[in-house]
């Protein structure tokens, strides 16, 4: 994600900074930087700069962000809208209230069914698990599951709204590390996110695009947003993520429009009424290790 915006940013005619604690990538300028001084780094080259944007962990991007927000302009998420997303008890109780479709959270397993665990805050399938029997626990959430296409529509919040494509997740399920012979019995399987389809045509395109957009109009999102979706009889709005995601390394390459230009129009100018798509690209999650690693 860092090196498809920086390289977009570049493409652009701008000057590009991003910390760093060893990994450089072939566009902008590297900013020495560890974990421990990450955020002094940040609050002290922002002054510098125009505009910045965070590619963070949920649970950091509402601090994060709030640090960019005081030193200069914020092109993605405010912190309060991070930090609803972030929250994904929160995020769906929020949803649930505005009418839009979201897997009902769980506190108590009913025999015959099979329910998501998942970090109440985490990304990224961290710790998820598919199950039919669960304990009630504070920083897990429960929900019921929803058996459909595993897809994620990637979209530009602001003023006026600008969805970029529909894509399909590649999801695979798997036994829970450290098997147990009880796991067998309570039926856990792991679940992992492995890389996406960009674009997945469907009839159904113009119903992901409202569900989309009112989800991030509803979380008042700002800026690139993944908005994963379970496409049942009905759109399932199962995460919301307002930041860059695995998707942009795909839609990079079918975009005619550069990212980097639609990020900055939505901030300080406008955006156009569509994209151009041309082709389709598909990755694994196991295989973006090697190409980065040869930037």
């Amino acid at each position: 994600m860092l090196k498809t915006l920086a390289e977009s940013f570049v493409r652009l005619g701008h000057e590009v900074y991003y910390p760093s604690a060893g990994t450089k990538i072939c566009a902008g300028t590297c900013i020495e930087s560890t974990a421990e001084n990450f955020m002094q780094v940040i609050e002290r080259k922002a002054k510098d700069c125009d505009a910045g944007l965070i590619i963070a962990p949920d649970s950091m991007l509402p601090e994060l962000n709030k640090v960019l927000e005081e030193n200069t302009v914020n092109l993605g998420c405010s912190p309060q809208s991070a930090a609803c997303c972030a929250d994904k008890l929160m995020c769906t109780e929020i949803l649930a209230k505005a009418g839009i479709k979201a897997p009902e959270i769980a506190k108590k397993a009913e025999e015959g069914k099979k329910y998501v665990t998942k970090p109440r805050f985490g990304c990224g399938a961290e710790a998820t698990y598919l199950v039919t029997e669960f304990e009630d626990n504070e920083e897990f959430i429960a929900s019921e599951y929803v058996e459909g296409k595993t897809l994620s529509v990637s979209l530009i919040a602001g003023k006026k709204p600008l969805p970029l494509t529909v894509n399909c997740q590649f999801i695979e399920f798997g036994k829970k590390e450290a098997e147990t012979i009880e796991n067998e019995k309570t039926g856990v399987s792991g679940i992992k996110y492995n890389g996406s389809l960009t674009p997945y045509q469907t009839p159904r395109q113009d119903e992901l695009y409202e569900t989309a957009i009112s989800t991030v109009k509803c979380l008042d999102c700002f800026g690139y947003v993944g908005v994963d979706i379970i496409l049942a009889d009905f759109p399932y709005v199962v995460d919301v993520n307002p930041r860059p995601t695995a998707s942009l390394f795909g839609i990079n390459r079918v975009m005619r429009e550069e990212i980097g230009d639609l990020l900055l129009k939505n901030k300080f100018g406008e955006l156009p009424d569509s994209i151009h798509i041309e082709g389709e690209y598909r990755f694994s999650k196991d295989a973006l290790g090697e190409l980065f690693g040869r930037a």
